[in-house]
C-alpha cells in the first residue's frame, strides 16, 4: 500500500488527551517568563533597579550588577525546574537558532555546583561561521558574539519533559558587523524614538519617549501529519510543487469564520497555552478563507518583544503541532490556486505620556499633532516605497504577492474617503504664502470624520499592501514565514529619517518667522502634494491599477531578484548610515545572503519538481498507459471495431503526450539549472533561476503533471491529492 493510501487509512486522529488548561489566562500569562515582578523576588534592590533601568530607560547593564542579576535568574530558573540555558538569537537564517549549556561545571578542586555568572548572561560566542554572513566572515573566521537583549525578558522553553532558560540576544561578528535580524532593529527603534521625540516637542514637551508598536496577524496551515510525510515536495520545500486543483476548494466560502475542526482546536489550545506562558498575549483564533487555513493574533506590544514573540510563535505551533499528528505550514503559498498566508503588521506609535501618535484627537493641536505622523508616514512610504517592498521580498512570497489574495508588488497606501479629503482640503486650503488667517486650518474637526472610519463605514481595502485602519496602519505584504524584524526595521528607519527632515524644513521657517502651527501645516502641505500619488483607494487586485500606477511612476517590482536591488542602491545606503542602521558593508551582506537564500528556495523547488517527476508522477502515469495499452490490445485482438475502444484511445494519447512533455521539460530544466549553477555573480544567478528556470519550466511542468493526476487512475497515484491534504483531518 502507498504511503498516501496508508495515510488516509489510519488517518493520525487522537481524541485530545486530557491536557491541562487554565480557567483563567491570567493564571498562567507570562509565568515562564523573568517579568520585571519576577526580578522584583530574586533580586535585591540595586540589581533590580539596574534591570529596571535597562528595560525601561534603554541603559546599559552595568558589568558589576551582572553576577547578581544572573544569580537571580538562576535562582528563578531553578525553581522551576531548569537545569540548561542557552543565549536565543534570530540570524539571517530566517529561523532561532540556541546553543545550551548547562548550569553545572567543576570547581578546581572537583567539586560539583551549579553557577550562571554575569559574563555566561551578557555574552556567550557561538560559531559565526556556519551562519549567514553574506561574505563578511569567512570560513575560517569562526568568532562571532551573542550579546544580552535587556530590553526583551528571559523565558523557559519548555520541550517535552525539558526546560530551558533562554536569554533574547542580538548576534554580532567578531569585528563587530550585526549577522541577525535584532540589532538592526534595536537601532531603527531608537532611531525613530530620538526622531519622534523632538517632533512631538512641537505639541508636548513633557514626551521623553515615542515607542513603535506592532500587533501582527499570523496566518498558516493545518494538516495531517500522515499526509504531510506522504507529500515530500511539502517535507523539503513547504508547499505543493504538484497538485490539481479538487472540485471543492474556497468557492462557497464556508470556512472563513466557520467553526473550527475539533482536532485543529485541541491543537490550538495547546500551543495557546504554551504562548500564555512565554507571555505571548494571543487574543483572536478564526478559519482563515481557504480550506484547512487559519490564524491568530495577539494584542499589540512593542516592536522588539513583538518581533521576538512571533518568532517564539512559529516555533510553538510547529512543536505543538506534532504532539497532535499534525503539521502547520507558515509557507506563504502552499497549495496553488487557493488564499496564501500572510502576516499582516499593524504598526503605530504611542508616547509615554500614553498618547497613540496615528489616532486622531479632540482638539485643534492634537489633530495636528496626529496629522503631523499621518503625513509623514504617508511621505516615508512614498519615498522609500522601493526598500519597503524590498523588506518584503523572498522566494515564497513571491508566489503570493499579486495572486487576487493578497496585495500586489507594488506599494500603495490605503486611507479611507474621509481622510483622502481632509488631505485634499488641507492641500487647496493652505496658499503658497502663508499668513495668520491660515490658522483657521487647524480647526479642521478631523475627530468628527475619524469615529465614522473606526465604524467602518469606511471600507478596510484588503487589496492594499499599506492600509491604515483608523489609529495604525496595516502593512499587509508581509508574507507568514517572514521574520517581522525585516519590514519592521525599513519601516521605523524610514519613519525616523522623514520626521527629522520634517523638524529641519519647520524649523528652518521658524528661523525665518513663521509661527510654529503656520509652519507645521506649510510643511505638512508641501509632503500632502509631493506624496499623493501613492494614494490610492481602489481594487490593488485589478489590471487598471498596475497601468494607473506605471502611469503614476510608481515602481511594480514582481520578483525577488530585481526588487532586492533596492537594497543597495546610493539611497538605500544613504538612509541606513545616516540613521546608523546599517554600514555599507552590513547592507551589501544582507543583500547577498537574500540572493543566497532565494537561489538556494528555488534551486530546491526544482530539484524535488524533478525527482517527484521522476519518481512518482511518470512511474504512476506510465503504469496506467501500460494499462491502457494492454486493454486497448485486447479489445482489438477480440475482433472488436476501433469504436469500441475509442475513447480509451484518446485518453492514451493524452497520457502519453503529457508523459513525453513533462519528461522533456524536466531534463531541459535540469540543463538550465546547470548553466545557472556555472554563473559566479550572485544577482546574475539568482535573476537566472528566476526567468530561466522558475519562470520557464515551473508552472509548465505542474500543468503537464496535474493534467495525468487528472488522467490516470486515482488508485495508481502515490501522492496526496488537494482534496485529502485541505478536507480530511
Amino acid at each position: 500500500m502507498s504511503l498516501r493510501f496508508n495515510a488516509i487509512q489510519n488517518l493520525s486522529f487522537k481524541p485530545e488527551e486530557k491536557a491541562e488548561h487554565p480557567s483563567k489566562i491570567t493564571g498562567i500569562f507570562g509565568s515562564n517568563v523573568f517579568t520585571l515582578k519576577t526580578a522584583r523576588e530574586f533580586l535585591s534592590d540595586e540589581a533590580y533597579k539596574s534591570l529596571q533601568s535597562s528595560t525601561k530607560a534603554s541603559q546599559k547593564i552595568d558589568r558589576s550588577m551582572a553576577n547578581q542579576i544572573a544569580n537571580g535568574i538562576r535562582a528563578w530558573a531553578e525553581s522551576k525546574g531548569v537545569t540548561h540555558f542557552t543565549h536565543w538569537f534570530q540570524p539571517l537564517t530566517g529561523t532561532t537558532a540556541e546553543k545550551h549549556d548547562s548550569f553545572f561545571t567543576l570547581k578546581g578542586d572537583g567539586t560539583p555546583i551549579e553557577q550562571f555568572e554575569g559574563d555566561a548572561l551578557i555574552q556567550q560566542e557561538p560559531d559565526a561561521s556556519s551562519f549567514p554572513s553574506g561574505g563578511l566572515r569567512a570560513t575560517f573566521e569562526a568568532r562571532g558574539y551573542t550579546a544580552w537583549d535587556p530590553s526583551s525578558p528571559a523565558f523557559i522553553m519548555e520541550i517535552g519533559n525539558g526546560k530551558t532558560l533562554c536569554i533574547p540576544t542580538i548576534f554580532v561578528s567578531y569585528t563587530g558587523e550585526s549577522l541577525d535580524y535584532k540589532a538592526p532593529l534595536l537601532k531603527a527603534l531608537e532611531s525613530l524614538n530620538k526622531a519622534a521625540v523632538d517632533v512631538c516637542n512641537y505639541f508636548d514637551k513633557n514626551i521623553n519617549k515615542v515607542t513603535a508598536t506592532l500587533g501582527w496577524e499570523q496566518e498558516y496551515f493545518v494538516m495531517d501529519e500522515a499526509l504531510f510525510n506522504a507529500r515530500p515536495d511539502l517535507v523539503m520545500t513547504g508547499r505543493t510543487v504538484y497538485g490539481h486543483s479538487s472540485a471543492k476548494n474556497q468557492q462557497l466560502e464556508d470556512h472563513y469564520f466557520g467553526s473550527i475542526p475539533e482536532r485543529v482546536y485541541a491543537y490550538m489550545r495547546d500551543f495557546e497555552t504554551e504562548s500564555y506562558k512565554l507571555g505571548i498575549p494571543l487574543r483572536t483564533r478564526h478559519n482563515e478563507v481557504a480550506p484547512a487555513q487559519y490564524e491568530c493574533a495577539p494584542i499589540f506590544e512593542e516592536v522588539s518583544v513583538a518581533v521576538d514573540h512571533n518568532s517564539l510563535l512559529m516555533d510553538v505551533m510547529e512543536r505543538v503541532a506534532r504532539r497532535h499528528n499534525l503539521r502547520v505550514l507558515l509557507h506563504e503559498k502552499p497549495f496553488a490556486g487557493i488564499n496564501g498566508s500572510g502576516k499582516h503588521n499593524n504598526w503605530s506609535m504611542a508616547t509615554d505620556t500614553g498618547v497613540n501618535l496615528l489616532a486622531p484627537g479632540k482638539t485643534p493641536k492634537t489633530n495636528l499633532m496626529f496629522l503631523t505622523f499621518f503625513v509623514n508616514t504617508i511621505k516615508a512610504v512614498h519615498d522609500y516605497a522601493d526598500i519597503l517592498r524590498a523588506s518584503i521580498a523572498s522566494a515564497p512570497n513571491d508566489h503570493r504577492l499579486g495572486a487576487n489574495e493578497a496585495p500586489p508588488a507594488i506599494i500603495s497606501v490605503f486611507i479611507g474617503q474621509y481622510l483622502f479629503k481632509v488631505l485634499q482640503d488641507v492641500k487647496e486650503r493652505v496658499s503658497d504664502k502663508m499668513d495668520e488667517t491660515d490658522e483657521s486650518l487647524l480647526k479642521i474637526d478631523i475627530h468628527k470624520s475619524i469615529p465614522e472610519l473606526l465604524m467602518d463605514n469606511t471600507d478596510r481595502n484588503r487589496t492594499s499592501p499599506f492600509a491604515f485602519t483608523g489609529n495604525k496602519f496595516e502593512f499587509r505584504a508581509v508574507g507568514s514565514s517572514a521574520n517581522c524584524a525585516n519590514p519592521m526595521t525599513v519601516l521605523n528607519t524610514i519613519m525616523a529619517d522623514t520626521l527629522k527632515q520634517f523638524k529641519k524644513e519647520v524649523d528652518a521657517l521658524i528661523e525665518k518667522g513663521e509661527k510654529k502651527e503656520i509652519a507645521i501645516m506649510h510643511v505638512i502641505r508641501q509632503y500632502i502634494v509631493s506624496s499623493e500619488k501613492i494614494l490610492f483607494e481602489g481594487d490593488g487586485y485589478s489590471e487598471s491599477w498596475a497601468k494607473e500606477a506605471e502611469k503614476r511612476g510608481l515602481p511594480n517590482v514582481k520578483t525577488t531578484p530585481l526588487a532586492l536591488d533596492a537594497m543597495v542602491t546610493d539611497k538605500a545606503r544613504h538612509l541606513f548610515e545616516r540613521n546608523n542602521i546599517y554600514s555599507h558593508s552590513e547592507l551589501e551582506a544582507r543583500h547577498e545572503i537574500e540572493l543566497e537564500k532565494y537561489i538556494k528556495k528555488v534551486q530546491i523547488e526544482s530539484r524535488i519538481m524533478g525527482e517527484l517527476a521522476t519518481s512518482h508522477v511518470l512511474p504512476a502515469a506510465i503504469r496506467y498507459q501500460n494499462l491502457l495499452a494492454n486493454n486497448i490490445r485486447g479489445l482489438k485482438e477480440a475482433g472488436l471495431k476501433e469504436a469500441a475502444y475509442s475513447n480509451q484511445k484518446q485518453i492514451l494519447e493524452k497520457i502519453s503526450e503529457h508523459i513525453n512533455k513533462t519528461s522533456d521539460l524536466v531534463e531541459k530544466m535540469i540543463q538550465a539549472r546547470k548553466v545557472c549553477n556555472s554563473m559566479d555573480n550572485t544577482r546574475t544567478k539568482a535573476i537566472a533561476y528566476q526567468s530561466q528556470v522558475k519562470d520557464v519550466f515551473f508552472d509548465e511542468i505542474r500543468y503537464n503533471a496535474d493534467k495525468l493526476e487528472l488522467l490516470v487512475d486515482d488508485r495508481e497515484w502515490y501522492l496526496p491529492k488537494y482534496r485529502e491534504m485541505l478536507f480530511l483531518r
